[in-house]
C-alpha cells in the first residue's frame, strides 16, 4: 500500500489570498548537534534536505529531542556544531527581524497570559514585516481572514486568556499565518484540539504555500499529510524519507517499541495503525 497516494504533491497547492508575500524556503541540516552540556550531545548529527514547500513531520517518542530541534531551527537553540541553512543562508547570520520576517513557530504551550483580545494576539503576527503600529485596511483584511480560516472569528473580540485550549492553539496558528512566513514550524499542534480540528488544521497547513516543519505524535496523521516523515529516537536520526518508507512494522517496532498492523481506512484510504504490545500475541 502506497502511504502517500492519497496526498498532493507542494507544486499543487492553491495560492491562498492572505499568503502573496510568502516565498517557500528551502532548508539544510549540516551535521547539526546540540547540547547544553558540555560533553554530552542530546541532538546527534542530523543531516537532512527540507526543500521549498514540502510538509515535512517530526515524529518519535517522548524525550526523542523533537522539541529540541524545532527549537534549533527557529533560533532559540543554537547548535553546538553543524549548520542551519535557510535558502543557502546560515541563519545565525541573519538578524532577529530578518529571521522573524522568514520563519515562523507555533509553540506546544505559551506558557504566559495576555492581556489580549484574540483580534490583538493576531496582530502581533503581522510586526515582523511592519513599518509601524498603525494598521492599514490590508492588515485589518489579513487578519479577518485568518481568523475566519482558523474558525476563531467569532472569538475575535474575546480575551485570549479566556479560551479553552484549543481554542488558544487555534488562535496562535492565526498568528503565523497572518506573518506570512516562508517556514512555519509548528511543535505538537494538534494537542488541544479536537478531533474534527485536528483534520482541519492539517489540511489547511498541508494546503499553505510555505515550507512547513511540524512535530506530531499521532502517525496516522503523520502519514496522511507529510511529505517526508523525519523519526528521532534518543536525540538520533532513524529514517528521513516518505511515509510509506518510514512507516514500517519493523521501523515502528524498532522506534517505538510496538508492534503494528497496518491497513487503509475504507472511506479515506489514509494509512491507519493499531498498536499493541511486544508481549501480546497476535
Amino acid at each position: 500500500m502506497d502511504l502517500n497516494s492519497h496526498k498532493s504533491t507542494c507544486t499543487n497547492k492553491p495560492a491562498l489570498p492572505c499568503f502573496s508575500r510568502c516565498r517557500p524556503a528551502a532548508l539544510k541540516l549540516n551535521a547539526l548537534t546540540w547540547s547544553p552540556y558540555r560533553n554530552k550531545h542530546l541532538l546527534k548529527p542530523i543531516n537532512i534536505d527540507v526543500k521549498a514547500g514540502e510538509f515535512v513531520a517530526v515524529v518519535g517518542p517522548n524525550g526523542a529531542g523533537k522539541t529540541s530541534l524545532l527549537r534549533c531551527l527557529y533560533r532559540v537553540n543554537k547548535p553546538t556544531s553543524g549548520e542551519i541553512m535557510l535558502d543557502g543562508q546560515n541563519i545565525w547570520s541573519l538578524s532577529a527581524r530578518q529571521c522573524a520576517q522568514r520563519i515562523a513557530t507555533v509553540l506546544q504551550d505559551t506558557g504566559v497570559e495576555f492581556a489580549l483580545t484574540v483580534f490583538e494576539m493576531v496582530e502581533i503576527g503581522l510586526i515582523p514585516r511592519s513599518t509601524g503600529w498603525k494598521r492599514t485596511v490590508s492588515d485589518i483584511d489579513a487578519i479577518n481572514r485568518v481568523l475566519a480560516l482558523l474558525d476563531v472569528a467569532h472569538l475575535s473580540s474575546r480575551n485570549f486568556n479566556s479560551l479553552s485550549g484549543g481554542e488558544r492553539q487555534r488562535v496562535m496558528i492565526a498568528r503565523a499565518l497572518v506573518q506570512e512566513p516562508d517556514v512555519l514550524i509548528l511543535d505538537e499542534p494538534t494537542n488541544h484540539l479536537d478531533i474534527r480540528h485536528q483534520l482541519e488544521v492539517l489540511a489547511l497547513l498541508a494546503s499553505l504555500p510555505c515550507t512547513i516543519i511540524i512535530s506530531l505524535h499521532d502517525l496516522s496523521l503523520a502519514a496522511a499529510y507529510a511529505d517526508r516523515v523525519l523519526v528521532l529516537k534518543n536525540g538520533e536520526m532513524q529514517h528521513y524519507s516518505s511515509a510509506s518508507n518510514v512507516f514500517t512494522k519493523a521501523n515502528i517496532e524498532q522506534v517505538f517499541e510496538v508492534k503494528t498492523i497496518i491497513d487503509q481506512h475504507p472511506i479515506t484510504d489514509r494509512p491507519r495503525f493499531s498498536f499493541y504490545l511486544n508481549q501480546q500475541q497476535d
